[in-house]
């Protein structure tokens, strides 16, 4: 193959590149206009219970309404297996004479349940005392109103102030891979992010979670929030010259895309508007989900977003949706097609897919891309992911570094890799040497890809070349 082409050996180290270097693609992550506006106190648990699964989109017009069987259901199991993963030691709860329905003290009772399972600290108390101690319910200056029907939104609260205040009881959450640049009296923490949500990224630690707290800014790759640019970058993703997605690839590949699109619930009218590196975009991101994504599929940098915004903190990006469009818009129409054939094969079952889906990816990618060697790379390219996750949650920076091995992705000669770093890298360095020369005091957040915080030629290094104080922050 000719110098540059993507072969099934670079997307390997591509779909690992992407995972730590671009921006998150938009989702609905802070409240928008309703006809009864969620309350106040409601916006500090958004992002959280968001993140967790607790709830979907239905919070944003449902809040008010009495939670259902099935909510209660899909939140009792949620704190249940966020609830398993502390090691906590196991008691055998007495739950004799609970009622569980919906009201608030059957609520209440349902989510004791699944705390009363362990030995967490008081919680031999009972439901009230315990739920009330550790922050999961409070009154309104008349009782706790047990009796009366319990709204979705209470439930949610309830739920998510389980798991977080158990979780900062147990000094537990996923880190973050964070540093802390110091320069002229103003404080810059970095974090590196990983663009997916795998291996039980939430809960999120309170360390990490009162850093963005106290931020004055949060700034991103991207500003999610910015709806013309996300217009423009969803404009980008389509065709605009009249042709479609079967003007530009194979006829045999555009057939297993439109079958694989069909499975997912899209037509073909939907999909063959789609660029070709905008949907191997979507199929790469799937490919890096596993049972622990919640139902949300969030995004740690846009759970940063919601967290910051639901806060009123200021949001700012190094970058705009179309600069990071227009990385993948001048890609050459082979490398494209080879980027979609890959990131359908990662999302397909080889065992069960028929014999024209494997002609048309075998043409495309190579008769290498059904061998053994190869199928087994995919797997442990995906397990990498997760694994790269395991050191974001534990903060192990020199764990990710060896995972990641940034300097051989920089020497390879494919050609979205400078794009990805050489040509991105430096801008972040400025941006983060601005925020540090600000006249004042200032303290500030920067999150953009972990890929670009580490290595030579990255954040981290770039930021103490140029003289600043640059440490990892210490674990609590």
């Amino acid at each position: 193959m000719e110098k540059g082409r993507l072969t099934m050996k670079k997307f390997l180290a591509l779909l690992l590149s992407l995972a730590v270097a671009m921006g998150a693609s938009p989702a609905i992550l802070a409240a928008e206009e309703q006809v009864q506006p969620l309350p106040t106190w409601a916006y500090g648990v958004l992002a959280d219970g968001y993140a967790m699964g607790l709830f979907g989109d239905e919070l944003y017009t449902d809040h008010g309404k009495t939670i259902t069987d099935e909510q209660l259901n899909k939140m009792t199991q949620v704190v249940a297996d966020k609830l398993a993963l502390l090691g906590v030691e196991q008691r055998e709860a007495d739950d004799a004479g609970l009622v569980l329905d919906t009201t608030r003290g059957g609520v209440l009772n349902a989510l004791y349940q699944e705390a009363a399972a362990y030995a967490f600290p008081g919680v031999e108390e009972g439901p009230e005392a315990f739920m009330t101690e550790v922050g999961a319910i409070a009154g309104d200056g008349t009782g706790l109103n047990l009796d009366r029907p319990c709204t979705l939104l209470e439930g949610a609260a309830m739920a998510n102030s389980l798991i977080l205040n158990l979780y900062d009881q147990q000094n537990a959450g996923s880190l973050g891979l964070l540093w802390k640049a110091e320069g002229n009296s103003n404080t810059l923490y970095l974090l590196g992010s990983i663009h997916t949500d795998v291996n039980n990224t939430y809960p999120i630690h309170k360390q990490l979670r009162d850093i963005i707290l106290n931020a004055e800014q949060v700034t991103f790759e991207l500003d999610f929030n910015d709806q013309a640019q996300i217009a423009e970058f969803a404009a980008m993703q389509t065709y605009a010259d009249g042709t479609t997605l079967a003007d530009h690839i194979s006829p045999e590949l555009y057939q297993v895309v439109v079958e694989t699109a069909a499975q997912m619930g899209m037509d073909e009218q939907t999909i063959a508007q789609y660029k070709a590196w905008a949907l191997a975009n979507s199929f790469s991101s799937l490919a890096t989900m596993d049972e622990t994504t919640s139902s949300n599929a969030m995004a740690i940098d846009m759970y940063v977003n919601a967290k910051a915004v639901n806060a009123g903190i200021a949001i700012d990006a190094v970058e705009t949706y179309a600069f990071q469009g227009g990385i993948f818009d001048g890609l050459s129409p082979e490398y494209q097609e080879v980027y979609l054939a890959s990131g359908l094969l990662m999302i397909l079952d080889p065992d069960s897919m028929s014999q024209q889906t494997k002609d048309a990816l075998t043409a495309v990618l190579g008769e290498e891309a059904f061998e053994p060697a190869t199928q087994e790379a995919l797997q442990e390219e995906v397990a990498q992911i997760g694994a790269m996750m395991d050191t974001w949650k534990s903060r192990d920076v020199e764990s990710f570094d060896q995972i990641y091995d940034k300097d051989a992705i920089l020497n390879s000669d494919d050609e979205l890799n400078s794009k990805l770093f050489t040509d991105r890298d430096p801008g972040m360095i400025a941006y983060a040497d601005e925020y540090l020369k600000r006249e004042g005091s200032h303290t500030g957040l920067l999150v953009v890809g972990a890929g670009h915080m580490v290595g030579e030629t990255g954040v981290v290094q770039g930021l103490k070349d140029l003289g600043y104080t640059v440490e990892v922050v210490p674990a609590p």
